[in-house]
């Protein structure tokens, strides 16, 4: 069996932060049962260009696989009958909205807990169902705006940048799943089950980390750095060799000294400019300047091979194509392939998450479900028979078709 073969979470969730988190517990196990709404298509990440078609898309498929789903419109009085007989076999019921929301649906646990007083109620929301922005949508891009992600990316002089993935999104899907799994763990000891109040805006202030902790505790001011470089690690950062780019990180003094018998250039370790991290901090304008003409002299290649034989951090900076045909991407077992109908073979990016032995081999995968997929046999296993699955599809409960 795999590790949360015994959950079953309903969840309301759409586009890519829900989705993202829910996609972990399922591959590890659980049954997610996805509920979509008839009434506005579904999912709307269904229809994410430009790889959508026919109420698909792959972006769809890049957050949904191994889960159901069920058609199921929970604001009708026949919707919500089906909804609760859904919670009384669940686990939890998970879902990302807007903050103001799980109440008007009535999805929290004060509506639901005499239904199934074990039941968790777990909501990721832009800003939290609390605070003076909850009914407020939340978006990837606005709250790497609001919590400071901006201000931080990108070359100093230049317009604030996002982040290449939507990292606020991502990371609270993985917040949302840690909250998930605590509460019914708890759940299961004491007998009763609560919320799980999580936002992305809670996310994306929580990730600012040691910045965070130097600007409150020692009035620190951060900003962007050039060529991605560390703040206060010298040198850790991207530099330019002949024919491209790559990473070199000195997180420890001897990694420091290593790299200057690399470049040729012992002297420097002895240069008391550069003796410490906080010497060479003080001093990362003379020895950036320095160490940029050092490696702009030879390739990529010709730098990795000595950097590597050091046991130096580094790497280079490969394009997306690269990375996904890296040999330890493959021996690591990271590329999903799943049928498809539309698009042929489907290949994704696997889950991170892991339980096993090291080496031991990934349990299969589904695709993402087609919209609806699973309603009949999930209200059957409610007891439904053919004659109330009818009439819930004439009512338009079901959605039609």
């Amino acid at each position: 069996m795999r590790p949360l073969e015994d959950l079953r979470i309903v969840s309301l969730e759409q586009y890519g932060a829900g989705p993202f988190g829910s996609m972990h517990l399922a591959e590890l196990g659980a049954e997610v049962i996805k509920v979509e709404d008839p009434s506005v298509g579904g999912d709307v990440g269904r229809t994410v260009p430009p790889y959508d078609e026919d109420g698909d898309s792959l972006f769809f498929q890049s957050f949904n696989r191994d889960k159901s789903s069920i058609t199921l419109d929970i604001r009708t009085p026949e919707g919500r009958e089906v909804f609760e007989d859904l919670v009384r076999t669940s686990d939890a019921v998970y879902s990302n909205l807007r903050g103001d929301v799980p109440e008007k649906l009535g999805i929290r646990y004060a509506d639901l807990k005499e239904v199934n007083p074990r039941i968790v109620c777990c909501s990721l929301t832009g800003f939290g169902m609390t605070g003076p922005r909850s009914a407020e949508p939340g978006y990837d891009y606005v709250l790497q705006a609001l919590g400071g992600w901006m201000s931080l990316t990108g070359e100093p002089g230049g317009a604030p940048q996002k982040t290449g993935l939507s990292l606020v999104d991502y990371c609270g899907g993985y917040v949302a799943a840690i909250a998930l799994l605590a509460a019914i763990h708890a759940a299961r000891r004491d007998g009763a089950g609560t919320d799980c109040d999580l936002s992305l805006y809670d996310t994306a202030i929580s990730l600012l980390t040691y910045p965070g902790t130097w600007h409150l505790t020692a009035g620190y001011e951060p900003t962007r750095t050039r060529h991605s470089a560390h703040p206060s690690l010298v040198p850790f950062q991207a530099f330019e060799a002949a024919d491209g780019w790559l990473v070199v990180g000195c997180a420890k003094e001897k990694f420091w000294h290593r790299l200057t018998e690399v470049i040729g250039r012992p002297d420097l370790a002895a240069d008391p400019r550069y003796a410490t991290f906080a010497d060479r901090n003080r001093n990362r304008d003379t020895l950036l300047r320095l160490l940029e003409e050092i490696f702009r002299t030879r390739t990529v290649a010709d730098w990795l091979a000595p950097l590597y034989a050091a046991s130096i951090p580094c790497a280079p900076i490969k394009d997306v194509a690269d990375a996904m045909t890296d040999p330890h991407t493959l021996e690591r077992e990271l590329i999903a392939e799943t049928p498809h109908p539309a698009f042929g073979t489907v290949r994704s990016l696997r889950s991170a998450v892991r339980v096993g032995p090291p080496g031991a081999d990934r349990e299969p995968t589904r695709g993402a479900p087609p919209m609806g997929a699973d309603t009949d046999r999930v209200l059957r296993e409610l007891g439904y028979d053919n004659d109330k699955i009818a009439a819930l599809r004439e009512a338009g409960v079901l959605g039609r078709g």
